[in-house]
């Protein structure tokens, strides 16, 4: 199985207690997130953070990765698309596993953008121990009917900017809804002005939970 590697951070006080873990969206790189670690290890000395690359190297740009195919961007069939998800989610859960050999579960938060959310809100789920809890930025809830099946129930942040040109800003209410219907803790906020992005009203939120959530 492909073994996911990526830029890593560790905690800047140089005792880490906790483990954040940054999934980039379609095209990008772990090198594109672990950026996040910056004006937030200030705040978060204990934490370490990490930003896997995606395990599919991206057909529309090859500099760069992703988690799956998406067809109307790249020509791939649905069937593609989901085997692809199929494929990183048994990726992404095996890496997991090797970082919950450093990090317990209750000390791990998962950040997504775009498609990292995607597999944020699916993945998150699964983990049989409850993951500190999951931020997703700008993306949308895969499959809501796997809901039912889930394993563990960590509390969820979705922040979406409204001028989202990429995925449509209803995508947010979409998930919450469904999340909720499954018994999740689930907050929204919604960034005025913002495009398919991360701006400082999202970020200062998403800081505030992962404080919250550690604590």
């Amino acid at each position: 199985m492909t073994k996911l590697t990526g830029p890593r951070r560790d905690a800047a006080s140089g005792e880490a207690s906790a483990l954040v873990i940054l999934l980039h969206g379609f095209g990008s790189d772990g090198n594109d997130l672990i950026g996040l670690a910056d004006p937030l290890a200030p705040h978060l000395p204990d934490v370490t953070f990490v930003a896997p690359n995606a395990p599919q190297k991206c057909s529309v740009n090859p500099m760069g990765y992703q988690w799956f195919p998406i067809p109307w961007m790249d020509g791939s069939s649905e069937v593609e698309m989901g085997q692809g998800f199929a494929s990183s989610t048994d990726i992404l859960n095996a890496y997991l596993d090797e970082m919950a050999e450093e990090f317990p579960a209750e000390r791990t938060i998962l950040i997504g953008f775009s498609q990292g959310t995607m597999m944020s809100l699916h993945v998150g789920p699964q983990r049989a121990a409850q993951l500190a809890g999951v931020i997703g930025f700008s993306g949308r809830l895969m499959r809501p009917e796997g809901l039912s099946g889930a394993v563990s129930k960590p509390p969820i942040q979705l922040i979406h900017g409204d001028a989202d040109e990429v995925v449509p800003p209803s995508s947010m209410p979409e998930a919450e809804k469904a999340l909720k219907a499954a018994g999740f803790d689930v907050s929204s906020h919604v960034s005025p002005g913002v495009g398919h992005g991360i701006a400082p009203d999202g970020l200062s939120l998403a800081l505030h939970r992962i404080r919250g959530w550690l604590a």
